[in-house]
């Protein structure tokens, strides 16, 4: 299992191998992702600033307890907030930067199907799939913040259980929305997608964990964005190569 992770995490690593290969077609894939960077770290940082004032607003039974138990409760609600908030506001990114910018990224989706070789799709999924998707995926996100919210409420384990928890949650569906342009070019459903990734759980994890981090450091969503495309292709054709027949078995 845990070489399964790391040769998912090694998949966004070769996604930004991709960057020396066609530096022209992943410069592309700045423009959306800098775009919605701006607007989702505004976002957090409004939130940030008036985060102290929101955790008194919801907590107004605090106000008669003694500042030993007051205090500690609201930096632990002001925490999970954040928490939450910062795993909603990645699952965003990327839905939002895959709507908006999927004419960029097709092309970069293509860049790397064409060089993996075999059958090409002729036209990506398009816009108003990938808007759909988008949709999906900020309220799978949603539900999951507030999963990773309620369980950082937890004595004792909240605390450390709940990052990482939001860590995994956010970088699966980080992985599952990467991925499905590949699968969704070639007319895959989700039921069919999930048959053709069945025993690949950790290895999206291990791709949707790395990204997940490179997103968290200062300016680092940006410059993974393009990569992580890339590193998707890779994952989701090496799915498809190994669970559907070639074109020499279709034609039997």
């Amino acid at each position: 299992m845990l070489r399964r992770f790391l040769s998912g995490a090694a998949l966004l690593m070769r996604g930004f191998g991709f960057w020396g290969r066609r530096p022209g077609v992943m410069l592309l894939g700045l423009i959306p992702a800098a775009i919605v960077f701006v607007v989702v770290a505004a976002a957090l940082v409004a939130l940030g600033i008036h985060l102290p004032g929101l955790v008194d607003w919801a907590t107004p039974f605090a106000d008669s307890w003694d500042e030993f138990w007051a205090v500690p409760l609201r930096i632990a609600v002001a925490a999970v907030t954040f928490a939450g908030a910062v795993l909603l506001a990645a699952v965003t990114f990327t839905a939002v930067t895959l709507a908006v910018g999927d004419p960029f990224y097709e092309r970069i989706w293509r860049a790397v199907e064409l060089e993996l070789g075999g059958e090409v799709p002729d036209r990506g999924a398009g816009f108003w799939s990938a808007a759909a998707d988008a949709v999906a995926l900020i309220a799978l996100g949603l539900v999951s913040a507030l999963v990773v919210g309620l369980i950082g409420f937890i004595p004792l384990i909240g605390s450390i259980a709940a990052p990482v928890l939001g860590l995994a949650l956010s970088g699966r569906l980080l992985a599952r929305e990467l991925t499905a342009r590949a699968f969704e070019a070639r007319g895959i459903s989700s039921a069919e997608r999930a048959t053709v990734l069945h025993g690949r759980g950790a290895q999206l994890l291990g791709f949707g964990v790395a990204t997940q981090l490179c997103f968290m450091v200062p300016l680092g969503a940006i410059a993974t964005m393009p990569a992580a495309v890339a590193g998707s292709t890779m994952l989701a054709r090496a799915a498809l190569d190994a669970r559907l027949p070639g074109p020499s078995e279709q034609t039997r």
